[in-house]
């Protein structure tokens, strides 16, 4: 499986297997390629998706560092690990300066999988931000 056969069949999908949602894509050329995804009404808050060896990883990112209240940093870090378990699908994670959430898929994952966790993680992404507002400037 590589990017381009995962953004081919990304488009080849009906609205069901979506959950009903339009996805635009772009691959993104690099070392490793990336295909960032943005679900229509959302393009504000893509998911990108990578491959490794061994997985399919999905990722947003959802704020800087920078974004954070120094005072309330603690506290914030403290909701993002008790949510990890209820999130469905997604855990948190800090990469370099940006916090984001992440979903990992095997690479022999169905089609209809990888639009759902790209459906879930842009879920979770908005709810994320919206319960961790208080926390950011």
């Amino acid at each position: 499986m590589d990017i381009k056969l995962i953004a081919e069949k990304l488009d080849k999908l009906d609205a069901d297997t979506r959950e009903g949602y339009d996805f635009d894509h772009q691959i993104i050329p690099g070392e490793e390629e990336v295909l960032q995804i943005s679900i229509c009404g959302r393009e504000e808050i893509p998911v990108y998706l990578t491959l490794t060896d061994t997985q399919i990883l999905c990722i947003s990112y959802l704020w800087d560092e920078r974004e954070v209240k120094a005072e309330a940093k603690t506290e914030m870090m403290e909701m993002m690990l008790d949510m990890n378990i209820p999130m469905p699908l997604s855990s948190f994670s800090r990469i370099g300066s940006k916090y984001a959430v992440f979903g990992a898929l095997s690479l022999n994952s169905s089609m209809e999988d990888i639009a759902h966790e790209i459906v879930t993680l842009s879920d979770n992404a908005l709810d994320a931000i919206e319960v961790m507002s208080d926390f950011l400037q």
